[in-house]
């Protein structure tokens, strides 16, 4: 499996966007997807989990209310939909995909080249 995230962009505080991770060479059905997040000199950070299979959803606390996640079977795409952003957004946004329902960025087993999310006052 071979994930590509897009939709990063610099934006002001409060605005929203919308990062995609399209999957190629396999589908999500049978994995767990995560959204990452890494923002300079800060470790890789949990933001979202979602299993395609049970649509079960986990958010980090900092997210909640915030984001959401939803997926378009069709294009094998899942979407990372962000509103109210705040500075403390900015981050390098990972998608990965597993095989373990798990917050842990190391137990993932395939991941996207990231896409940058700077958030500006």
């Amino acid at each position: 499996v071979q994930l590509q995230a897009s939709g990063g962009g610099l934006v002001q505080a409060g605005d929203s966007l919308r990062l995609s991770c399209a999957a190629s060479g396999g589908t999500f059905r049978t994995y767990v997807m995560g959204w990452f997040r890494q923002a300079p000199g800060k470790e890789r950070e949990f933001v979202i989990i979602y299993s395609w299979s049970g649509g079960t959803t986990d958010y980090a606390d900092s997210v909640k209310g915030r984001f959401t996640i939803s997926r378009d079977n069709a294009k094998n795409t899942v979407y990372l939909q962000m509103t109210s952003l705040k500075i403390e957004d900015t981050a390098v946004y990972y998608c990965a995909a597993g095989r373990i329902w798990t917050h842990v960025a190391a137990l993932y087993e395939y991941w996207g080249q990231g896409t940058q999310v700077t958030v500006s006052s």
